[in-house]
């Protein structure tokens, strides 16, 4: 299987959801990562600190796959913080 990590944001916001992520404001973050140079250092910008603007990550009840997120963050060649990071901001929710 070879590596997405020159896939583009909108097949890895696919894939968060696939996992069981919902995202609210999502229009609003995909206009912002398109807009970004590099959208992965803006998703971790919006993971982070995204709430004060509405803009939030989270489990959708029971369903989230917390191993399918780490391999879809690994394979869009996330570092392992990063995924840190988007895994507690997810859990806070």
């Amino acid at each position: 299987m070879g590596s997405l990590s020159h896939e583009s944001f909108e097949e890895f916001l696919d894939l968060l959801k696939a996992a069981g992520i919902s995202i609210t404001r999502e229009n609003e973050l995909r206009e912002r990562l398109a807009e970004a140079q590099v959208w992965r250092y803006a998703f971790m910008t919006l993971a982070a600190n995204g709430r004060s603007i509405g803009i939030r990550f989270q489990g959708e009840d029971e369903s989230v796959d917390e191993e399918q997120i780490r391999r879809t963050l690994a394979a869009f060649q996330f570092p392992e913080s990063s995924q840190q990071v988007f895994t507690a901001s997810i859990q806070t929710h």
